[in-house]
């Protein structure tokens, strides 16, 4: 029994070896003081600094920021709005739920592609607005499954209390519905803004040309491209700690629906 559990925690360790240590040795080079990506010769911040003072990168954030705030204000609202309208639909599809969560599921090339050629059959200028258009529709099935899991757990007899009592449908909404769904519905949003920040290949597909709809994910891989540097890591190491923090805040908020 003993080695079985040894042999058990060695697998798990040597799992978690494999998916975090390729990420603990890039933040660590990250504050490599020598320009060298691999050989490190000692300890300093300056590339760090050195972002703060790039105008490219500065500017690639603020897209990435405006096209993850509007991408998670519009899915969540109509990801909310589905998952209701689903879950107190009388009959059950299972057509339209493959219909509505397929988004999660379709590689996203494929996504992308589609999404290309839909704007170019209806000539669309592509730009910030196109992306935020895309990342709604693939962030839109995440917040709809999400406020979906708390709307199992849901309590539909308070609603019917709150109509006998004479509330009307949008009095019981606010005042009843909504709280309950609020730490689904923000854990949702959340999801949805994590997804949208690191989202590269639809984003790549469906931005226009110049720097005015250049995201993060997108600065990234044109910097790449001429080999990777410090001031690469110490991108990377910002852009996943942000959403690293913004994911575990979504699960804690969201906890109570996998119970």
């Amino acid at each position: 029994m003993r080695t079985n559990k040894l042999a058990g925690r060695l697998i798990l360790l040597a799992l978690f070896g494999f998916l975090y240590v390729p990420i603990a040795v890039l933040v660590m080079l990250s504050f490599n003081e020598s320009g060298l990506p691999t050989a490190w010769s000692g300890f300093s911040t300056k590339w760090y600094l050195e972002l703060a003072g790039n105008g490219d990168i500065l500017g690639a954030a603020w897209n990435t920021l405006v096209v993850g705030v509007s991408a998670t204000l519009l899915s969540t609202v109509l990801g909310t709005m589905l998952a209701i309208g689903m879950e107190t639909r009388r009959r059950k599809s299972s057509g339209l739920e493959a219909l509505v969560f397929a988004p999660m599921v379709i590689p996203d090339i494929v996504l992308a592609v589609a999404l290309l050629s839909f704007f170019s059959k209806l000539n669309v200028t592509l730009g910030l607005h196109t992306i935020i258009i895309s990342h709604v529709i693939f962030d839109l099935a995440f917040v709809c499954s999400i406020v979906r899991a708390r709307l199992k757990h849901f309590d539909y007899s308070i609603v019917e209390a709150s109509r006998d009592l004479g509330g009307s449908a949008w009095t019981t909404f606010w005042r009843v519905t909504f709280p309950v769904l609020l730490p689904a519905i923000i854990a949702g949003g959340l999801l949805a803004f994590t997804l949208s920040v690191d989202e590269f290949i639809i984003a790549f597909f469906t931005a226009g040309a110049g720097r005015s709809s250049i995201t993060l994910p997108i600065q990234i891989y044109s910097m790449i491209r001429f080999g990777i540097t410090p001031e690469i890591n110490a991108l990377a190491t910002i852009v996943m700690a942000v959403s690293t923090i913004v994911l575990l805040l979504s699960q804690w908020l969201n906890k109570d629906n996998l119970q």
